[in-house]
């Protein structure tokens, strides 16, 4: 008789049933979640290429778990949802995934600008440790007690050992008035404290910006819907102000919308190329810039770290290899790669890869980053008097611009 690993069983699978109308609903469901991954919009799932007798074995292991599974069986809608985040999780592509319906809302909330949170910024550094930086003023961050360069270390009593920045933003956003749990350690005095802080509605604060002697400092925070416009409004201040050079600040900055960091870009770019987007079967979609724009002369130095992606690299590559601006600080975080958003129908979502970025020089961005050109410590956090990344620019801009 053949060994059998402990706690395995052999006992022989059960003829597949016969499908209720139950489960018809339930297999049109994932099966029109697949068809949406290869691009169909069908409702009939006897027109799916993917109803084929191969897709038997899901039915099949579908019966013994709720056949003979020990523990409480999960709702049908979880099920659904699990089996769609395994179909996904196969392509090995972590920006190819599913966003359940909570999750969903609080995408595009986010991206409208607002959404349910603590009211802080989550950065990652070097070492992959998660840093609470900016604490807004009046939000529940700040009103619990949590500081600049605090190092979150678990959320509701999970560790974030291991966590993406994207993971530990997830978990901390959620529906206001809820409840998380935040464990951090304080470098400042090697401290460790808990605290329990109830979300709240939070309203990005798109762009931030001040006059420093000469120099125009504007940091841009995320590339929602109002990137352009309220960035273009600040500059334009700035230069009213007498600024003489500029420096922007994208440290931090997760991205967002492309067409956002498009017409970023094209503030400080004439005429030319500022992104290619590559596609699978080898076609190529190049956005361009436009001359006539607010920043196009002006002496520019751009802020980037670990956490700048995706946007932000393609408006920092852009600025770059069109000879606009060094760059400063740390090497970005190299996500340059395209996803199409789709609306499934119960208002999940699901999030697939279907391009790279090239900057202009033709550099790829996805899994590399772009390395500075002026290399800087992380600091403390951005325009505060421990901020080494500004204090390279500001003299990159004293000294090396000419007169």
């Amino acid at each position: 008789m053949a060994a059998m690993e402990p706690g395995t069983s052999t006992k022989a699978p059960r003829p597949v049933r016969h499908i209720s109308a139950t489960q018809v609903v339930l297999l049109c469901a994932l099966v029109g979640s697949v068809a949406f991954v290869a691009g169909f919009f069908l409702g009939d799932i006897r027109d799916s290429r993917h109803n084929t007798e191969d897709f038997e074995v899901f039915w099949q292991s579908w019966d013994i778990l709720e056949r003979d599974f020990y523990f409480d069986m999960p709702d049908d809608q979880t099920l659904i949802h699990g089996a769609i985040q395994g179909l996904l999780a196969t392509t090995n592509d972590p920006f190819t995934y599913f966003a359940p319906p909570a999750v969903a809302e609080f995408d595009r909330q986010a991206t409208a600008g607002e959404f349910g949170g603590i009211g802080a910024y989550i950065t990652q550094n070097e070492r992959g440790e998660l840093i609470i930086t900016r604490p807004f003023t009046g939000m529940p961050a700040a009103e619990a007690g949590l500081q600049d360069g605090d190092i979150l270390i678990a959320v509701n009593g999970s560790s974030t050992e291991g966590w993406t920045q994207e993971k530990a933003v997830g978990e901390l956003r959620g529906e206001i008035g809820t409840t998380v749990e935040l464990a951090v350690f304080r470098p400042s005095d090697s401290s460790t404290l808990s605290v329990e802080i109830v979300r709240t509605r939070v309203e990005l604060p798109t762009v931030e910006a001040m006059l420093m002697d000469e120099i125009g400092y504007v940091r841009l925070f995320r590339f929602n819907e109002k990137a352009t416009s309220f960035l273009a409004e600040e500059i334009g201040s700035l230069l009213e102000q007498g600024a003489s050079a500029l420096i922007l600040d994208l440290r931090g900055n997760p991205g967002g919308l492309l067409d956002q960091a498009v017409s970023v870009s094209d503030l400080f770019l004439d005429e030319g190329i500022i992104v290619t987007e590559r596609y699978r079967d080898g076609d190529e979609r190049v956005f361009e810039s436009a001359t006539g724009d607010i920043a196009e002369s002006i002496p520019l130095a751009v802020l980037i770290d670990a956490g700048s992606a995706s946007a932000s690299e393609v408006v920092a590559g852009a600025v770059r290899d069109r000879g606009r601006a060094v760059l400063v600080g740390q090497t970005s975080y190299g996500k340059g790669s395209v996803q199409h958003v789709y609306n499934l129908r119960d208002g999940s979502q699901i999030r697939v890869t279907v391009a790279v970025w090239l900057t202009p020089g033709g550099t790829v961005i996805q899994g590399r980053g772009l390395v500075p050109d002026v290399e800087a410590p992380v600091g403390e956090g951005a325009a505060t008097p421990a901020d080494p990344a500004l204090d390279a620019a500001v003299e990159y801009l004293n000294t090396e611009q000419p007169e």
